[in-house]
This record gives structure tokens, sequence and C-alpha cells, in this order.
């Protein structure tokens, strides 16, 4: 493949309709966007979202880089909006996620490896809040907080399992407070989800305030601002609110910014670059962390709620090696290699995973929301196997097409691009699966109802107690997420079952975000690394160029 040469960055704003006076350059291919645009949003969305995925991802974001690039090649200005990628999965398992082949993100080692320097920020600032919570017991605790409640941790964007749980505070009377804490992945941090959900500086500074660390004895909230700590994260966080601009390897502006974890947070790219994007181009195509029951549906209860933005099309990506693994025929373990069976020809096992695919557009029917099926083509697929696909998705009346956008940039997707734009005039009337004022464990099991097809929920005593109490402390009107593993419907990762309930082990306070959310399963926020991780292969040749990161 010839080696994409990225333009200046002004050019790609210039393109776009942004003054590039406006622009707060960061190097000659990547440059920070003010937060907000002169005119009403007036691009048709387009939600990238996916079946239930491998390990390794079928391929969300290439799909998205290369449907903008095809639309281009059309004649339209779609605006891509991005999350950035977390430094955990680049140097572990799953790898770089700037795109692959020709619809990549570019230069795609600056979008994998710190970029402006947004996660650092998040990192800084949770941290100094976590370290204002131990200074303020160390000197006295004067608000009162019980230390066995504080649920404020540690975060750090790699993959350490050694850090999941530890005791901090040891040694000598100078050294603070002996207690049990904990850290989590940069991108699981509360703090990354409200930098994706803040509107402005001052949206920004009062969800910060609203961070709860944990609780008094007399059960009443300790806030980041009871402890003094919001306005210094509000600091370390000023710069990181504001997205940055791109480019895809055929020019297209790429809005690049957050990157909340989509197991457990919002999974979804922020707030202001959507409405950044939606005032640029004709089409704003943003893509939710994982599948539909996860990133897709925490995009339609949550995120459109502020935005005010509501999908027109959902481009479902569906590859033959996902289908394959949903049939039930190969043993899928997370942190390992696929099995390369899984890579033979085999329609049967195709049609035997359709059921997956099926389930993920009936969720975006009953949204109300126009589906478009994009089939990611690998260079092992078969004819045959595509065909299995095809066939099925026409039988439902959905428009399904094969994208070969990796192998030939905007060029193999303009097939996809044609039906995207088709699917767009259609209407659509956004339905969500709960109202706010409904009870929280109400619209916990709404989630599980709807989306994953689950009979009910199971509510611990603890999470039943837990809800009453944020309920109490006026958080009741709050949305939810469900915090659940990516690699099946249900809360197990190789589970599938037609008649089950959603085990709802404990749930948690996400004040300033604005969401409660429900643990179920076996749900990790520090993955592990691999027996061989990506680190291992990542390197510089002698010139100072990055090999190795894929």
């Amino acid at each position: 493949m010839e080696t994409t040469i990225a333009l200046p960055i002004d050019q790609v704003a210039t393109a776009a309709g942004i003054d590039p006076g406006l622009l707060e350059p960061h190097g000659r291919f990547v440059a920070k966007l003010p937060l907000e645009l002169d005119g009403p949003p007036t691009a048709a969305l387009v939600l990238v979202t996916a079946i239930t995925p491998t390990p390794l991802g079928e391929g969300k974001t290439t799909t998205a880089i290369g449907l903008a690039q095809g639309l281009a090649r059309l004649g339209h200005r779609p605006v891509l909006a991005l999350r950035q990628p977390s430094l955990g999965p680049t140097f572990s398992i799953k790898g770089g996620a700037a795109g692959a082949g020709r619809s990549q993100v570019v230069p795609s080692e600056l979008l994998n490896l710190h970029l402006t320097g947004d996660f650092h920020a998040v990192t800084s600032a949770h941290n100094l809040l976590a370290a204002m919570v131990d200074n303020h017991l160390h000197h006295g605790n004067a608000t009162g907080l019980d230390p066995h409640t504080i649920t404020w941790p540690r975060v750090l964007d790699v993959n350490d399992r050694a850090l999941r749980h530890i005791v901090v505070g040891l040694g000598g009377r100078v050294d603070g407070v002996p207690r049990q804490a904990s850290f989590e992945i940069t991108a699981a941090s509360e703090v990354m989800t409200i930098l994706a959900l803040a509107h402005d500086l001052a949206d920004l500074r009062a969800r910060l305030a609203r961070i709860v660390v944990g609780y008094r004895f007399d059960g009443s909230a300790v806030t980041a601002e009871d402890l003094g700590a919001a306005g210094s994260m509000a600091v370390l966080l000023r710069d990181a609110l504001r997205p940055n601009l791109m480019q895809t390897s055929e020019g297209t502006p790429a809005i690049i910014h957050t990157g909340p974890f989509g197991n457990i947070s919002t999974g979804n790219s922020s707030v202001v670059a959507d409405l950044v994007g939606a005032r640029l181009g004709d089409f704003l195509i943003t893509e939710a962390g994982f599948g539909t029951d996860l990133g897709a549906e925490r995009y339609v209860n949550i995120k459109s709620r502020e935005t005010g933005l509501a999908p027109r099309v959902a481009v479902v990506v569906v590859t033959v090696r996902a289908l394959k693994a949903h049939s039930g025929h190969f043993t899928i373990l997370p942190g390992k290699a696929l099995p390369p069976e899984l890579f033979q020809e085999d329609p049967a096992a195709v049609r035997a995973g359709l059921h997956n695919l099926d389930h993920h557009l009936a969720t975006v029917r009953r949204w109300g929301v126009p589906a478009v099926v994009a089939l990611n083509a690998f260079p092992e697929d078969r004819p045959s196997e595509h065909a299995v696909v095809l066939e099925h998705v026409a039988t439902q009346g959905v428009p399904a097409v094969v994208a070969r956008h990796v192998a030939d940039g905007g060029e193999g997707a303009e097939d996809l691009a044609r039906a995207v734009v088709a699917a767009a005039g259609q209407d659509a009337t956004l339905v969500r699966d709960y109202e706010l004022d409904e009870p929280l464990a109400d619209k916990i099991e709404a989630v599980a109802r709807r989306v994953y097809g689950a009979r009910g929920i199971e509510l611990s005593r603890e999470a039943a107690r837990e809800l009453d109490r944020f309920t109490g402390l006026g958080f009741g009107g709050l949305p939810v997420v469900v915090a659940k593993t990516h690699l099946s419907l249900t809360h197990q990762p190789r589970l599938v079952a037609d008649d089950w309930l959603l085990p709802v082990r404990e749930v948690r306070l996400a004040a300033g975000a604005g969401y409660v959310y429900a643990i179920c399963g076996t749900m990790s926020t520090m993955p592990g690394l691999p027996t061989h991780p990506n680190a291992e292969r990542i390197d510089l040749d002698a010139v100072g160029e990055v090999t190795g990161l894929i």
C-alpha cells in the first residue's frame, strides 16, 4: 500500500469551513478546535455500532472512517467524531484504534500515543482528587467522611491487574491513613465521562463539583467540592475539553475526543465533538463502543439527551468471523488469539451465528432508527460466507453492503455510503428505552428486557439498598448504565440464553457524570495484559519511526 501523506491541519480545517485562526495547533497534523462554532447543528447523524464482537473487535472505527471517505467521494461533506484510543488496549491485545489499511486516521501513531495529552489531563485530575481524599483523612477528616465508604479509586492508562486491589497509607503516621483502595484504567474514570458529557467550561466545573467520593457517618454524600478539589481539577482539564481535529487517510476531517470505557461508562466520543461536527458537515458519523447493547444504548438513552441529536441511521457492522464466533462451534477466550479454525470456509457456522445479528437489528428497529448492515470484509472471508449474510439480511428488508474500505479506501465504501444516504432520507423518530422519572430499578430492568432480551433483573440486597439510598439523596432521576461484558448479550462472556435474569450485584453512583451504574457479572475496571501483549512488539527503528503499532 502506498504511504499516506497527511495534509497540514490548517488545510483540513479550511476545507471543513473552519477559520484556521481559531485552531490551537499541536504540531503540523493535529489541532485543538474551539468549543463552539456558529450556526445550528444541521448534519444528519449516523451512529456506527455493531453486533457482539470478538475480543479483537470487528472494525467499527475503520468502517466509520471508510464511510466518511465514501461519502466524500460522492460529493458530501462528512465529519467523523471518534473516541481517542486508550494506551491500555493499544499495548495489550487489541492494538491501535486508528483504523486499518486505507481507512485510517492519520498520523496513526499520534492518535494512538498521547495525542494532545487529554488522557494525561484526565489521569492527573482524577488522581488529584484521590490524593486530596487521603490528605483530608490524614489532616483530621473535618467532613466526617467514613473511610469504609470511599468509592473514589486511582487511575492509570495502562492495563495492570496487580493494581486492582491495593492498600495505601502504610508506614508511619506521616504516611497517611491505612485503608484498602484500588486502581482503574483511565478510560473508566468518571472524570473521563464528565469530560465527554460536559457542554462547556461552566458545565465541566459544575459536574466535577458534584462528584461523590464517599459518605459521612450520617449517610450524606461527600463531594469533590466539599474537599475543595473541583476548581483545580477544572484547571487541569481546561484545554482537554477542546476537541482535537485530525484527518482520515483521504483528508476527511475527523474530530477525536475523549475515550470513556465502553463496558462501564458511556462508550462514546464527546458531546462537544458531536455538536461541533454537526455544524460543519452534512453528515456526522459518530461511533459508539462495542455492540448496540452497550455504546449505542448509552448513545440513545444518555448522550442523545445531552446533545439533542438523534440518529438518522444506524450502521451495524458485522463480520464473518464474529458470526462464526456466535455459532457456538468455537471456543473464544478473552485475552487469547482467535482459534485458527475460525478462519476456514464454513457457511454453516456463519448461518448458525445470525441470531446475534438479528437481535441487534431488532434493537435498532425498536429505537425507531433505520439500519444499514455493513459487512466488513476481511481477506480470509469467502464469497459463500458473504452470500449467507446478504441473503439473510435481505429477507428482513434491511440494506446490507459488503464494505471493502480497508483494501480500497473510500472507493470500497461507496456502496455503503449510498445505502446510508438513502436510509437517512427515511422518517425516524427516536424511541428511548425509559423515561428519566421512572424508578432506577425500573430503568435498569427496561434496558435488560428491551436491549439484552432478559426476562428481568435480580437485584442483590445491597444493590436494592443502594438504589433506595441514591433515590433518597436526590439522584433517582438520573439515567442508568449497566456495566457488563461486551462479549455476549448477557452478563457472562459465553452465555447464550433465551430465558434468563440479569443479576445486579452492585450499583454505584456517578453523580458528576450524571448516571447510576449497575455492576453485572464479573466486570473488571482494570484490565490485565495477555501472555504476549502488543507492548512486546512495539519499538523504534534507527530513525525514530514507530514500528509494531497495529
